[in-house]
């Protein structure tokens, strides 16, 4: 097969221009649809750099024009991640969806990657272009999300004074309250941004749609967390049709080595291939 056609540009954001990949399937082979990938947080967007390029590439390879945009403050794009507000991101989600809609002819779907799932629910809410979704791993949870992340700030604090952190998560949260950034792991968080993220919910877009959802399990047989079951029959109640599916596989957006989960990427091509983009 000829290889996967790429393009770099920058399209207009709100607070500045956002970096783009764009993944175009090979001259013989017809587009069937369009989708845009909105990557985690932080670090975890580099991690995930690697199986987020593979997985757009098979998506080209069968078809399909994929759009990789760099959020304001993230990658190559304008500013610096201590300027980024979640609502900022939220816009950019939307205006890239709306780039490649118009771009395309078609409704893209939208392929978010932990954080990204909450960016994507958001988008879809603030935008008409997004009626199909697709998850990796989703994070059910900006609070527990940013809980998590605050965590990484006090065990380096440990970890250098060799005593307890003087400062628990409660505190780091009364610093964003009171207007203050906080740097964890080399990222200076913006308050706007970290009580954006603490307030972002996994909650189902009202339009409805189509929904992927798909993660990956250390455990010998894969299974759906509770949590995840239990925002699955959320979603299916709010009437969005579910294709739901645990994989085994290491986590790699957070491994200290770069990973690769070749079973992801298959099951992945396979269960969005049966979904059909519809034309604007």
């Amino acid at each position: 097969m000829e290889s996967v056609d790429l393009d770099a540009f920058f399209i207009d954001g709100i607070a500045g221009r956002l970096f783009c990949l764009l993944h175009k399937p090979p001259v013989l082979v017809a587009t069937r649809g369009a989708i845009v990938y909105l990557h985690p947080f932080a670090e975890e967007m580099n991690k995930a750099r690697r199986m987020a390029a593979l997985q757009a590439r098979a998506f080209a390879d069968a078809g399909w024009l994929v759009l990789q945009p760099d959020l304001f403050g993230c990658g190559d794009s304008a500013g610096e991640f201590a300027d980024a507000r979640w609502d900022i991101w939220i816009d950019d989600a939307a205006r890239a969806l709306a780039w490649l809609a118009n771009y395309s002819g078609r409704r893209p779907l939208t392929w978010g990657l932990r954080a990204g799932c909450l960016l994507a629910v958001a988008a879809a809410e603030r935008s008409s272009t997004a009626s199909e979704l697709l998850f990796w791993q989703p994070v059910l949870s900006g609070k527990q999300h940013l809980q998590q992340v605050l965590r990484m700030k006090i065990a380096g604090a440990l970890l250098a004074e060799g005593r307890t952190a003087a400062n628990g998560t409660r505190q780091l949260r009364e610093q964003f309250e009171q207007g203050h950034g906080v740097e964890v792991a080399g990222y200076m968080l913006s308050p706007a941004l970290a009580l954006g993220l603490d307030a972002a919910t996994l909650k189902p877009p009202s339009a409805g749609g189509r929904l992927v959802w798909l993660e990956l399990s250390g455990a010998n047989l894969p299974d759906l967390s509770p949590g995840s079951r239990q925002a699955l029959a959320e979603w299916q109640s709010a009437g969005w049709r579910v294709e739901a599916r645990a994989l085994p596989g290491p986590p790699f957006w957070q491994t200290q080595e770069i990973e690769e989960v070749p079973s992801l990427i298959a099951c992945t091509t396979t269960c969005v291939a049966d979904l059909e983009s519809c034309a604007m």
